[in-house]
This record gives structure tokens, C-alpha cells and sequence, in this order.
């Protein structure tokens, strides 16, 4: 696997080697001791799967406090724009977004430190979407920012009126509020 920091201080995306043949491919998703030799210890505790259609954009997610959550995101069907965008107060990166493809074709994965809102849109007529976390869900931990908040300055690559968001996402908070709220 090659580990690429990206320009977000903790964010890391991640390209496995694939071994291909006539028979398809072989790929190693996760590997421990090459994942923590570059990341750090990270104790995962649930795998995540979603499905979705074209245009659903879901998130812009995080969990607050205690019950935040760092992420190893990937695709195994379709294509997905992914958006990160650090909400940690200290970072020098504070307020800052890293948009990614991933894909069934690319196989690229991102790690996602806890701190940071995360959301994806899908670009492919459908996705599945599977990621790890490191700490359970709680309910009232959960906060949503919303996705068009001008001030995140995210360009999603669909026309507003093409994309789908659920009735939590629509009534999600601007990160000013966020701030107001929560620091």
C-alpha cells in the first residue's frame, strides 16, 4: 500500500497494490502494521456499509466530544466525490475541505482523523460505500453540518437542484452555529 498525507494534517489517503491476473485481482484493503506504521494506532470497532443512488449526497457528518469518530473510508461499487473538512479548533488547517474520488475502479481509500465533518456525494448511477470507525455511534453526539454552507466554499460537482439529501442533512447546522454551539 502507498500512504499519501494529504494538505488536511492527519488525513491520509491510502492506494493499495493491486495484483492482477486473468482472473480479476487480488488486493489487500487493510493491513495493521503497514496502517499503523503510517497512521498511528487506530483501534477500528465497527465496519460500515451504505448504498446509494446517483446524486445522494449524504453527511456533511461528525460525532462531538467523547464519541468522536476517525474513519478508513473506501468504495467497493460506483464512484463517490468524498469531502473532509477539519472542524479541530487547534488545527492549523481549521475550516478546510479535501475532496476525493473514490472508486470500485481507483480502489484509493481515505483515513479521516476525529474532528473532522465528513460527507459524500455519489457520482455513479450507484454506490456502496464502506467504512470503518473507532468509536460506537451515539445518537446525541451526532451533529450535521450542512453541505452548502457557503463558507466551507465546497463545489459539488452536481447541480444543487440534481442532488438528494435527506430531511437531517437539509436541517443542518452552518458551521458558524456549529462554532457558536459547540466551542
Amino acid at each position: 500500500m502507498t500512504f499519501l498525507q494529504t494538505a488536511l494534517d492527519g488525513v491520509w489517503l491510502i492506494e493499495p497494490r493491486l495484483f492482477c491476473d486473468n482472473r480479476g485481482y487480488f488486493m489487500e484493503s487493510f493491513n495493521e502494521a503497514e496502517f499503523f506504521a503510517h497512521v498511528g494506532r487506530v483501534h477500528f470497532v465497527q465496519d460500515n456499509e451504505s448504498a446509494s443512488a446517483h446524486g445522494v449526497l449524504r453527511g456533511l457528518h461528525l460525532q462531538a466530544g467523547p464519541h468522536a469518530q476517525a474513519k478508513l473510508v473506501r468504495v467497493v461499487k460506483g464512484s463517490v466525490l468524498d469531502v473532509a473538512v477539519d472542524l479541530r479548533p487547534s488545527s492549523p488547517t481549521f475550516g478546510q475541505h479535501l475532496c476525493v474520488e473514490l472508486s470500485a475502479e481507483n480502489h484509493r481509500q481515505i483515513f479521516i482523523p476525529r474532528g473532522f465533518a465528513h460527507g459524500y456525494l455519489v457520482m455513479s448511477p450507484e454506490a456502496i460505500f464502506a467504512y470503518k470507525v473507532d468509536n460506537a455511534y451515539c445518537p446525541e453526539a451526532e451533529v450535521t453540518i450542512h453541505p452548502f454552507d457557503a463558507s466551507l466554499g465546497i463545489k459539488w460537482p452536481l447541480p444543487l437542484d440534481a442532488i438528494t439529501l435527506s430531511a437531517k442533512d437539509r436541517a443542518g447546522v452552518s458551521l458558524k452555529s456549529y462554532l457558536e454551539t459547540n466551542h
